[in-house]
């Protein structure tokens, strides 16, 4: 198994407008088949440290419709990686193995997978002092499991899960 180091750097503006970009060359490739995309993960909240890599979402009515994405995906550099821990949701990469530049993530629009990661993105850009703890959570593990981004990731989610539930809980009030 081929391990990928974990390297946060401090937030940078010029993601948005790398976001900006992506967006417009996917919509450009498979504009058609999009009913939402969004700019999520660290990258997309303004002051958090991150991977350098811009994760977007691409919401569209069904799953079985990737197939027919892949080639039009792949035309403008996105890789399609099958990943069988992902159930509702299809994973494209862009840039080489472990140094990618953009992680795609396609799932039906309005889906759990959907709505849970816009939830968190936006729990956390309006409370600051989670994306504060959040930083330093991801400062720490990247310190500790710098060449096991597997770990990294998995060791994110007790608290991804706690961010949710709060989320949950306020926006039912």
């Amino acid at each position: 198994m081929k391990h990928t180091t974990v390297t946060l750097v401090d937030y940078n503006p010029n993601w948005l407008k790398k976001f900006e970009y992506e967006k417009t060359s996917i919509i450009n490739a498979i504009g058609d088949q999009i009913l939402h995309i969004e700019h999520i993960g660290s990258t997309a909240i303004i002051g958090l440290k991150a991977k350098p890599i811009i994760d977007i979402m691409v919401g569209i009515h069904h799953l079985e419709q990737v197939s027919s994405l892949v080639q039009p995906l792949q035309d403008i550099g996105y890789e399609y990686v099958p990943k069988i821990e992902f159930k509702d949701r299809k994973f494209f990469r862009k840039g080489q193995w472990g140094q990618g530049t953009c992680h795609l993530h396609i799932c039906e629009y309005d889906s759990s997978e959907w709505r849970e990661k816009i939830l968190f993105r936006n729990y956390l850009r309006n409370h600051p002092e989670f994306a504060e703890e959040y930083a330093l959570l991801k400062t720490n593990l990247a310190s500790e499991y710098a060449f096991d981004r597997h770990t990294y990731t998995k060791n994110k989610e007790p608290f991804i899960r706690t961010v949710l539930q709060k989320a949950k809980l306020e926006k039912d009030i």
